[in-house]
C-alpha cells in the first residue's frame, strides 16, 4: 500500500538502504524489574505471559538460530535481502551489560542493516549506549532502541503499573540522542483513562523531544491479566473503532511531519484474548484510517504549530 498520508516506515526504509528491509525477531530469556520484584510483581496491568510478542521463536532457541529460522523464511517468502535483528520481547537491557554485549554481537550477521532494542525508559544507562554507539560506528549499523511510553499522562501510567513516569522517558530519549541513538516510541491511544487531549499531548511531547519514530497500538486484553479481570467485571469502558480511528488522525496531525510512523495499529493476538482489534483485522482499520485521512485531505504534521515560541507569531 502506497502511503503519502504520514511518513511510513517502510517508504523510510526503502530510501535509506535503497530496497525493502525486515525485522527479524529475536525472544531473549529475559524478564522485567516490573514482574522480577525490583519494581514490582504484576507488570503492567495489560501485559500477558509473552512479554509483548506471540508470534517469536522460543528463547530456548538462541539468537543465531532465531535469525537463521526467521531470515529463511522471511527471504524465501519476500524476497528479503537486508535486514533488522530486532530484540522484542521484555525488557531487552535488563541484564548484566557482558550479557547484552554477548547477544548484540551474535546478532550482526551478514545482510543485518540495524539493530532494533526493546526496553523500558528506566533500563537505559550511558554504559549501553555507549557500547551501542561502538556497535553502530564499527559495523555502520542504525542502532534504534524501541521504548515503552505507552501514553504521557503520568496519572495513567500509573493506573496501568508501568513503573516509570514520563520523567525517565525523557531522560532516555535524551541520553539516545546524545550517542546518536534512535528513538522509537510506543503509545497505546485507547487506554481507558486517556482522553482527546491526551493523545495530542502525547504527539507534542514526542515532537518536542524530537523523536525519531513512534509505534502505535490499540489495546488488546488478555485473559488471566488484572485489565482481563477489570474487563469482565464491567470496570472498564473500552473506545469504539470509529474514535479510535479520530484518536489516531489526531494524533498524527498534531505529529511533526519528520517523525517516521512504524505503524498505526499492531497486530495482537487472538487466543486468550478478550478483547483485540474490535474483532477486525489490523491491515483493514489501517486501510479505514488512511482512507479516512485522504477524505479530509489531511496528513502527518499539518497542526504541528506549537514548536519554537508559537506565541511570538506577530
Amino acid at each position: 500500500m502506497d502511503i503519502t498520508v504520514y511518513n511510513a516506515y517502510s517508504k523510510y526504509l526503502k530510501e535509506k538502504f535503497g530496497e525493502k528491509v525486515y525485522k527479524l525477531p529475536i525472544s531473549l530469556p529475559l524478564t522485567c524489574p516490573n514482574r522480577d520484584g525490583k519494581l514490582s510483581t504484576g507488570g503492567c496491568i495489560y501485559c500477558g505471559e509473552e512479554g509483548g510478542s506471540f508470534e517469536n521463536l522460543p528463547s530456548t532457541y538462541s539468537v543465531k538460530e532465531q535469525i537463521e529460522k526467521n531470515k529463511a523464511y522471511i527471504s524465501k517468502r519476500y524476497n528479503a535481502k537486508k535486514f533488522i535483528s530486532y530484540f522484542q520481547s521484555f525488557t531487552n537491557t535488563y541484564m548484566p551489560l557482558e550479557d547484552f554485549k554477548s547477544y548484540i554481537e551474535e546478532a550482526i550477521v551478514e545482510d543485518v542493516v540495524g539493530i532494533s532494542v526493546s526496553t523500558r525508559p528506566d533500563c537505559i544507562n550511558d554504559e549501553y549506549l555507549k557500547y551501542l554507539s561502538n556497535v553502530r560506528e564499527k559495523y555502520n549499523l542504525e542502532i534504534t532502541i524501541e521504548l515503552g511510553l505507552q501514553t504521557a499522562n503520568y496519572h495513567t501510567l500509573r493506573k496501568i503499573n508501568r513503573g516509570h513516569t514520563l520523567a525517565e522517558f525523557i531522560d532516555a530519549v535524551i541520553r539516545n540522542k546524545s550517542y546518536e541513538i534512535r528513538t522509537c516510541a510506543h503509545l497505546i491511544l485507547n487506554l481507558p483513562w486517556d482522553n482527546m487531549y491526551d493523545v495530542i499531548e502525547n504527539a507534542k511531547i514526542l515532537s518536542a523531544l524530537n523523536i525519531e519514530e513512534i509505534k502505535l497500538h490499540a489495546l488488546y486484553v488478555v485473559e488471566g491479566t488484572k485489565l482481563g479481570k477489570m474487563y469482565k467485571e464491567g470496570k472498564i469502558d473500552l473506545i469504539s473503532k470509529k474514535e479510535y480511528i479520530e484518536r489516531v488522525i489526531t494524533f498524527l496531525e498534531y505529529l511533526d511531519e519528520d517523525v517516521v510512523v512504524q505503524r498505526i495499529i499492531g497486530r495482537a493476538p487472538e487466543k486468550d484474548t478478550l478483547f483485540v482489534n474490535w474483532n477486525e483485522s489490523w491491515w483493514k482499520i489501517r486501510d479505514e484510517i488512511v482512507a479516512e485521512m485522504e477524505r479530509r485531505n489531511t496528513k502527518q504534521g499539518v497542526k504541528c504549530n506549537y514548536l519554537n515560541g508559537k506565541a511570538l507569531d506577530f
